[in-house]
């Protein structure tokens, strides 16, 4: 069943779009998510809207969603779903942990979870992952393969999320031996234009690698490091498969597979209100992707070995 963009904006307030999609059994668990993008942005809101048909076909459950919803209208937003008898009610982004504080009070039988949100109590819970691990791993590939000695960082806004990225990168990057990173924020998750021209600025200051983390606004940020030549990382996926020439490496953060856990615990009745954390040491959530053939075997094994002693405790950046 297809709820119309006019029905929804009447429920809801916002021009974002929802859709349920009903499995054969009317009696199987109801759980919904609520995304700040498009399903088609091959970054974060994508990969959400994959991870939930996922669970649906492993599952048996029944899934709902909602794109491209405002940051003003996410707390109405979840509200409904719970109104309407789902289980499980997923903000997909940090930016949903007050919409999430705002509404679980109110709806005490559904479990409202923030994917890349680190708090929970009570029937809230998190999933999110120990970015400080990528973060540092791909700003040492960039150390290693910057000729200017400088790197650019670009994210959308300043959450959890992107202040350990941007934190981790750097080190990582002057532990290399790099010298300077510059960081940028778009205030815009999704804007391809403000995403290239963030990167194009870091570019014409000497930057030759760049990390852009933002969602849609990464393909303007990728863009502008394709036409001058430089360096870059993907987010989310193996972005090399589609930037082929650009794409050192990329910091796989596969919610996906989270989803597919936190959603059997709660099927389970098991789903707590706590913060559940993947990392290198689970691979089918958090891993890192392919090397760009123009890394060099030495670097390749230093990061490799690098990783091995995060996923041991022995470093932990």
């Amino acid at each position: 069943m297809i709820i119309s963009r006019r029905s929804f904006i009447a429920l809801c307030g916002t021009a974002a779009s929802i859709a349920v999609l009903r499995p054969a059994s009317a009696d199987t668990m109801k759980v919904a998510i609520v995304m700040p993008g498009n399903i088609t942005d091959k970054s974060w809101s994508q990969s959400g809207y994959e991870g939930i048909l996922q669970a649906k076909e492993k599952l048996g459950i029944e899934v709902a969603y909602s794109e491209k919803v405002a940051q003003a209208d996410q707390a109405e937003a979840m509200a409904d779903y719970a109104r309407r008898g789902y289980k499980v009610v997923i903000g997909h982004g940090g930016e949903f942990q007050d919409a999430a504080k705002r509404v679980a009070s109110k709806y005490p039988d559904t479990i409202f979870v923030v994917n890349n949100g680190q708090q929970g109590e009570g029937n809230i819970a998190s999933a999110d992952f120990n970015f400080s691990q990528f973060g540092y791993l791909m700003g040492y590939i960039a150390g290693k393969m910057s000729k200017t000695g400088k790197a650019g960082w670009i994210g959308g806004q300043k959450i959890k999320f992107s202040l350990d990225l941007n934190a981790s990168y750097e080190k990582g990057f002057k532990d290399a031996g790099g010298t300077e990173v510059f960081t940028a924020y778009t205030n815009d998750w999704d804007d391809i234009a403000k995403g290239k021209e963030a990167a194009l600025n870091q570019i014409s200051q000497g930057a030759d690698v760049i990390f852009p983390t933002m969602d849609n606004a990464v393909i303007g940020s990728l863009q502008a490091a394709k036409e001058k030549g430089v360096w870059a990382f993907g987010l989310y996926y193996d972005a090399i498969s589609d930037w082929p020439d650009t794409v050192l490496q990329s910091a796989i953060f596969d919610i996906k597979g989270a989803m597919l856990d936190y959603l059997k615990l709660a099927q389970e009745g098991k789903l707590e209100g706590k913060n559940y954390n993947f990392d290198l040491s689970t691979p089918e959530a958090a891993r890192i992707g392919t090397f760009h053939s123009a890394v060099p075997e030495e670097v390749k094994a230093e990061v490799l070995a690098l990783a091995e002693k995060m996923k041991s405790g022995e470093l932990k950046p």
